[in-house]
């Protein structure tokens, strides 16, 4: 049975702080991320079935993605957990949408967590197969279930 490659782009606003970092990213900032999703699977083959020939309908791709990785990190700010207390709480106190993490919220820990999240959740005749965080324009991490030991 052949095997097919979806790809969903996805678009969202985050910011973060790198906690000791020894250059401007120490200090809270945002961007612009694009995330790319890559599923693997053989297409549906029932004629009587309405996805008949679909590996994944890409409305389902985009409200798992939605539901797992952008609800949590879309318009949030990520900050180590270990982050200076006052200021957390402060930010707590004025409601504003924290995610504290147990690591440091680089692009490439952040794609990490993605992988967790989606592999977690993948339809059962699905496989995760790539990931792409980008950071800006330029910058980018990519994650490859065939890198995985």
């Amino acid at each position: 049975m052949s095997k097919i490659r979806l790809t969903r782009l996805f678009t969202f606003e985050m910011a973060h702080a790198l906690q000791d970092y020894d250059g401007p990213c120490r200090h809270i900032h945002g961007h612009s991320y694009k995330l790319e999703v890559t599923v693997i699977g053989a297409p549906l083959v029932d004629e009587t079935h309405p996805k008949n020939g679909m590996v994944l309908d890409f409305g389902d791709l985009k409200t798992l993605v939605q539901e797992t990785v952008l609800h949590d990190l879309d318009h949030a700010l990520l900050l180590r957990s270990d982050s200076d207390a006052a200021l957390v709480r402060v930010l707590q106190q004025q409601r504003h949408k924290l995610l504290l993490t147990p690591y440091q919220p680089s692009c490439e820990n952040m794609l990490i967590d993605i992988k967790t999240r989606l592999s977690k959740k993948m339809p059962e005749n699905l496989m995760l197969h790539s990931l792409k965080l980008w950071e800006t324009q330029n910058s980018f991490a990519e994650w490859y279930a065939s890198d995985e030991v």
